[in-house]
């Protein structure tokens, strides 16, 4: 996509969460996670690339001993729909008997996290948990609930805050979603 592509889907994008809504929700969902783990030494482990924004922002707010690695696992890539899930880089960090969190930009079908988690417990972790930016209303089951949610957004195409439009704009402070879609 071009700069000229990019910009102009910014232009006609409708705002859903503002950077100052943005920040007050990482400041909650830091503190729900230090009152239920701060005793209990995790291994935080960010889904890379969406949770770079989220992970950036909500890791400086956790005030107690943590282990931090990251994984890479996709269905998306430079698409706007899901396909088949691709393990890029699995966590370099043993999770065999750990509380693990796993902190990631969007719960939105849930089928990359609740393979995420599916894999982690196979590996022998204590305890899975998650955190997310944002939780997408689908108006239907998910496989999996995350245990830390940050806002909730409805069904459109969303980008900001980690979460991209074909490559663009993780980089914004706030949420916003693509016109029509």
């Amino acid at each position: 996509m071009s700069p000229q592509e990019a910009q102009k889907i910014f232009d006609e994008a409708d705002l859903l969460v503002s950077a100052e809504e943005s920040a007050l929700a990482v400041r909650r969902v830091a503190a729900e996670i230090t009152s239920r783990l701060a005793a209990a030494n995790p291994l935080v482990l960010a889904v890379m690339g969406g949770a770079v924004v989220f992970t950036g922002q909500l890791l400086p707010q956790l005030c107690f001993p943590l282990d931090f690695d990251y994984l890479h696992v996709t269905r998306y890539g430079d698409v706007t729909s899901g396909g088949q899930l691709r393990w890029i880089v699995e966590p370099r960090s043993a999770v065999a008997g750990r509380v693990v969190l796993v902190v990631d930009d969007i719960l939105d079908e849930g089928v990359t996290l609740a393979e995420i988690v599916r894999r982690l417990r196979a590996q022998g972790a204590g305890e899975v948990l998650s955190a997310v930016f944002a939780d997408k209303n689908l108006g239907r089951a998910k496989p999996v609930a995350a245990d830390f949610v940050g806002v909730q957004l409805p069904d459109r195409y969303v980008f900001g805050y980690g979460m991209d439009v074909k490559g663009a704009w993780r980089n914004l402070p706030a949420v916003y979603a693509v016109k029509g879609i």
